[in-house]
């Protein structure tokens, strides 16, 4: 059983690009280029992590919690939570146009 959410939300999740460029790069002493080469990627798809403009896909998100000891789902809920946020915010509009079934 859900409990529904009625309250919009206020913070946008934050981009799994963004935890790294700003929390886990810098405290682990990792530029672009050596997290590219740690996480075995080319600095190319690390710089788009980075600058929010790609998400990170599944394998990223192992690879990313075998670098950083945390959990793959640590990594995938946070790209969820982001996916869903922009999600709503570019489609709401549609989405409230669709009629509910009885009983939903």
């Amino acid at each position: 059983m859900a409990i529904k959410n009625k309250k919009p939300w206020t913070i946008r999740p934050t981009h799994p690009g963004e935890m790294l460029r700003e929390d886990f790069l810098p405290d682990n002493g990792l530029t672009t280029a050596g997290s590219a080469q740690a996480l075995g990627v080319s600095r190319r798809t690390i710089n788009k992590v980075l600058r929010d403009k790609r998400a990170i896909s599944l394998v990223m998100v192992l690879r990313l919690a075998r670098l950083f000891g945390n959990t793959p789902e640590f990594w995938f809920n946070a790209q969820r939570a982001y996916d869903l946020s922009q999600a709503k915010l570019n489609y709401q509009t549609d989405i409230e146009k669709i009629k509910p079934l009885r009983g939903a």
